[in-house]
């Protein structure tokens, strides 16, 4: 959840043994002890990956992460909001390649970690270090980063990145007032911390976020191996036109070169523009350059569309580095969406690549392949580092005619989603067919949680296995303890 609701807001299966190719053991453990599920017979569509629900709890799980550790694949973690009373954020890891979960409330500021609101980020490293960060419920200006060196069992706090802005927590009509989007140009900028990503690569962890003043800011720590993590170098600010905005994203080259996104402007209904900046050195001397137009979207921070008609949805611009040693080593990728026309609830998702780090790109790509006009939103991208292949997956609207049948659970279209997904072994120079992540079809409006599904998702990739990580009401597998079409659980497929 971000300041648009801060109160609330060449594929190999080998990933570990029960993880083959739409073939996985469903099961649900909690802190308490092991539950199987036993859904696995509810399974119908030998097309779609077997779906494990990770989170299995009341109440809504919803805007979520998750990373899977490169040196031990059974070893999964997912974190996700968690708008029970009081602070705190939700989370699921699973040991044993998802075949059970151990689940729990954290960051509910009674121990280590701080009084979680929202916004959580994962990114285990190539040690099996991993690494957390999200907004406090206190919304001050600084983001707490905190590692786990036990597969997030347990996390200790490594210091916070800096991001003080002039104004109140709240300033202004964020989104956690409905119809938040004529916020004024100061509300536009933000006037608190928010978004904030981590990512890990070439012997570093960055974190980037909206700094309080709306600057894209960004910081980074030197990695020496497992549990070897430097202190965070002084926050970098970015200047110059077009270095406000919000929504971003960070990734790291092959060679500690780390490039950001985001959009601006990001509190109406749109158009908007999609900006980067390059540190060519990382956490060498050189700093970010000024920030560098990549692209126009109609998609604005506040752009109502049918499937998330009470949060809105934003272009929510996505990067990834290839590292993999491979044909495409030190190519970058970038995902957003777009609404063709504007304002018409016809949303894509584009995808982009540049070989030098940004300064250019190629022509932009649509990645749904669907001929309809219904909606799609919330992108995800991850890169398999093993082999260089890409993973895509979104939220996806384009079964939903408002006639019935599997991807329409109201008789009105386009408010309900699945979602989807595509894969490339080329570089992101050519994709395969679309294909159907998601078994059930989800309505976020019957989750009455103020946020339908939030405004990002996240993927991981890693050994041949895709993850694509999703919110679902659904209740495909059968245990979702408050039913079909209510609140919303945390979802994962393997696809390898």
């Amino acid at each position: 959840m971000t300041n648009r609701s801060h109160a609330m807001r060449g594929l190999v299966a080998g990933a570990a043994a029960a993880m083959v190719l739409f073939t996985v053991g469903i099961g649900a453990a909690s802190a308490a002890g092991a539950a199987p599920s036993g859904k696995l017979a509810r399974h119908k569509n030998p097309a779609v990956p077997p779906n494990i629900n990770a989170t299995h709890a009341t109440g809504n799980q919803a805007e979520q992460t998750i990373a899977v550790n490169p040196t031990n694949p059974s070893n999964i973690v997912i974190v996700s909001n968690d708008p029970s009373p009081g602070p705190g954020l939700f989370e699921a890891y699973s040991m044993d390649g998802g075949a059970s979960w151990v689940t729990q409330e954290i960051a509910t500021g009674d121990g280590v970690l701080g009084p979680g609101c929202c916004d959580p980020s994962l990114a285990f490293d190539e040690f099996g270090n991993l690494f957390f960060t999200y907004l406090l419920s206190t919304f001050p200006n600084a983001i707490p980063v905190y590692l786990s060196t036990d597969g997030g069992v347990q996390f200790a706090s490594i210091g916070d990145v800096p991001a003080k802005g002039k104004g109140n927590a709240f300033g202004g009509p964020g989104k956690h007032e409905k119809n938040g989007a004529s916020a004024s140009d100061e509300q536009e900028r933000g006037s608190f911390a928010d978004q904030p990503t981590i990512t890990t690569g070439a012997g570093s962890v960055w974190v980037t976020v909206t700094a309080g003043n709306g600057h894209v800011i960004a910081a980074g720590a030197k990695v020496t191996g497992f549990g070897g993590v430097g202190t965070f170098q002084p926050t970098e600010v970015l200047r110059g036109h077009g270095a406000h905005g919000d929504y971003g994203d960070v990734a790291i080259g092959p060679d500690g070169q780390v490039v950001l996104t985001w959009q601006y402007p990001t509190g109406r209904e749109g158009p908007a523009k999609i900006w980067t900046a390059l540190d060519p050195d990382g956490l060498g001397p050189k700093g970010f350059g000024k920030p560098r137009f990549m692209t126009n979207t109609n998609v604005g921070g506040f752009d109502y569309i049918p499937p998330q008609a009470g949060r809105s949805v934003d272009a929510e611009s996505n990067l990834a580095y290839d590292r993999s040693g491979g044909p495409y080593n030190g190519r970058l990728y970038s995902i957003w969406t777009q609404e063709t026309p504007n304002e018409s609830n016809n949303t894509d998702i584009m995808f982009q690549y540049s070989d030098d780090d940004g300064a250019t790109w190629s022509d932009a790509m649509r990645l749904n392949d669907d001929s309809g006009t219904n909606s799609q939103f919330n992108p995800a991208i991850a890169v398999d580092q093993s082999s260089g292949a890409i993973g895509v997956s979104w939220y996806d609207s384009r079964l939903d005619l408002g006639q019935g049948g599997p991807g329409d659970t109201d008789g009105v279209p386009d408010d309900d989603a699945q979602v989807w997904g595509t894969t490339s072994v080329a570089g992101g120079q050519s994709f395969g067919s679309n294909f159907q992540i998601s078994l059930g079809t989800s309505n976020s409006a019957d989750a009455q949680n103020g946020v339908d599904y939030g405004d990002y998702t996240h993927d991981a990739f890693v050994d041949g296995v895709f993850y694509p990580c999703w919110s679902d009401n659904s209740n495909s597998t059968g245990d979702n303890p408050d039913g079909a079409l209510s609140t919303l659980d945390v979802y994962v497929a393997t696809v390898g």
